[in-house]
């Protein structure tokens, strides 16, 4: 069963599972029922690997005919880029960037929509740190991670308005809340989606 991408704009919480494909990673975007099983299809995004302007679209199903947002790097291979979020029209919807300052020791972010700015970090100091040591020690860099990293990202007045919960499995799986649907969930789910394919840049 496919939804309505509409149903994804107000949305409150959905999942997002990685694909790992031969060139490009897949990202399923699945509603959630009330006990946090996946339901219906929201939608399915595609990120072709070491593209010099990154960009990653989204698409109603599987059959990637017809796109309805996306995201994309105002600039060429920046590490402190800014993203922008469109409808299907190219209209846009919001913004994210990274820190990269502050990613150093803690992955931050800055993100803005209609009615919402807000920062979002690493959850725990301590997996950040552990997490880099890791991806610097040589041999056992070549092994996957064990450690399970969380982002919260919350406004100006300290409410949480976007929080990205990684799930341990053989494909990555987040679990993505929206307290209220104060943010557009399109927004969300970009952001959702490049935590996982933008964070080790």
């Amino acid at each position: 069963m496919v939804a309505d991408v509409h149903d994804l704009v107000r949305i409150e919480r959905f999942a997002v599972e990685q694909k790992i494909t031969m060139m490009v990673n897949r990202y399923e975007i699945r509603a959630l029922d009330v006990d946090g099983n996946p339901g219906a299809v929201l939608a399915v995004a595609q990120q072709k690997r070491m593209a010099f302007k990154e960009q990653v679209t989204f698409y109603t199903d599987e059959s990637r005919q017809t796109p309805v947002f996306g995201f994309k790097a105002r600039q060429r291979m920046d590490l402190g880029a800014t993203y922008d979020v469109t409808d299907a029209q190219g209209t846009p919807i919001g913004s994210f960037r990274k820190d990269f300052g502050k990613s150093l020791l803690r992955s931050t972010w800055h993100l803005d929509a209609a009615g919402v700015s807000a920062m979002g970090q690493e959850r725990s100091q301590g997996v950040a740190i552990w997490r880099r040591l890791w991806e610097v020690l040589p041999v056992i860099s070549e092994f996957p991670a064990p450690f399970t990293f969380h982002f919260d990202f919350r406004d100006a007045g300290g409410q949480l308005v976007m929080s990205s919960v990684r799930r341990r499995s053989l494909r990555d799986r987040y679990v993505i809340d929206v307290p209220g649907g104060r943010l557009d969930g399109r927004v969300a789910a970009a952001m959702a989606v490049a935590l996982d394919a933008l964070q080790s840049r």
